[in-house]
């Protein structure tokens, strides 16, 4: 069968010893996954064999074309030892739309959910068991076709490796800071905003190093057009809590990622209790709620970091402290409930983990 995953390395993965300081991607498993495309088959050879290079002709459309979409998610350790995957069907549909957006084709979903289930068979040691840690999936694609003309590849890569990551940011579930840019924007609509793509995170770079440069980890972008309104954060999507018990986030216009934990976080909030609210929101009405007190939290929602406290913003160079530098209730509550369904460690109402059995 052209479709069936055909396993190059079925060695048995032996006891793995991790560093202490995992970080977020600089570790990599022993496997990955692989398949082609071209115009006349199609996608073919599947396979998943051992971590290596990949080469590429230097003419290749991915470096002069910039053809390239990715995604992301996790495995999570359960307290039984088996391992909890996130609402994966998402991500690749997720996947499926950045590459539309890119002219490039559509991978079939159930070849790329079963590529990452038998990597995570063969791969399940490497799941670090440290709080808080997990084990990320990268699904990528490149267009390989050797040209320069500016046109959609007729070749493409489709691939998927596994690293053992820590929390996204070295501190965990603390506060984060963030400084607002109003001079770089990040998207508009009609745009890649909404694909996840290498462009949209190298445009960024300039603006971020600027932030850190000014003591803030994370930049918050605003509209492209009028740049007065709330777009998210550099690797996050971004909500906000209105009295202690309204959540209001950036409504999707187009420019937006279509964050899973956004999307998540959403639909389980109104169960705990919390008004949601989905409309466009002005930088300066956050301000303002800031400093008269009905602003009281905001947080950060994405794969990586699950959900960013924000304890400091910025806003033409004018810092505000928020909640004294302390994740809000709010945040913490919602990361608990969260964290606790992924991790296996509460019953998931939502049918919304797949459990891959690998405790002996």
């Amino acid at each position: 069968m052209k479709n069936k995953i055909h396993i190059d390395d079925t060695k048995e993965t032996q006891e793995i010893t991790l560093p202490e300081d995992l970080g977020f991607g600089r570790v990599f498993t022993d496997r990955m996954f692989t398949q082609k495309y071209n115009a006349q088959d199609g996608w073919h050879n599947p396979c998943v064999s051992t971590y290596a290079p990949i080469s590429l002709d230097p003419a290749a459309t991915v470096y002069h074309n910039g053809q390239m979409v990715f995604d992301g998610t996790k495995a999570y350790l359960r307290p039984d030892g088996d391992i909890n995957l996130f609402r994966p069907e998402l991500n690749v549909e997720r996947f499926n739309l950045s590459a539309a957006r890119m002219g490039m084709p559509s991978v079939d979903p159930a070849v790329h959910l079963e590529a990452i289930k038998m990597l995570i068979k063969l791969e399940h040691r490497w799941v670090p068991k440290k709080p808080g840690t997990s084990l990320y999936i990268r699904p990528t694609m490149i267009s390989t076709e050797k040209t320069l003309e500016v046109r959609a590849g007729r070749e493409y890569l489709h691939f998927i490796i596994l690293t053992p990551v820590a929390p996204y940011f070295a501190s965990g579930f603390s506060p984060v800071s963030v400084y607002v840019s109003d001079d770089y924007v990040r998207a508009v609509r009609g745009g890649t905003g909404q694909a996840k793509t290498p462009g949209n995170y190298a445009g960024s770079i300039a603006a971020t190093e600027i932030a850190l440069e000014k003591g803030y980890q994370q930049v918050l972008w605003l509209d492209g057009v009028e740049r007065k309104y709330i777009d998210e954060v550099g690797a996050m999507n971004i909500a906000f809590v209105l009295n202690g018990k309204e959540i209001v986030t950036p409504s999707l216009t187009g420019a937006i990622l279509h964050g899973i934990t956004r999307r998540s976080l959403l639909e389980l909030a109104p169960d705990l209790g919390y008004d949601i609210t989905e409309r466009r929101i002005e930088i300066k009405e956050i301000i303002d709620g800031l400093k008269d007190g009905s602003v009281t939290e905001i947080f950060g929602m994405g794969t990586g970091a699950v959900i960013a406290p924000v304890g400091r913003i910025s806003y033409k160079d004018q810092p505000i402290i928020i909640k004294d530098g302390q994740p809000g209730p709010v945040a913490t509550h919602l990361y608990n409930e969260l964290t606790d369904i992924q991790y296996g460690r509460k019953i998931d109402p939502y049918n919304w983990t797949q459990t891959i059995s690998v405790a002996s």
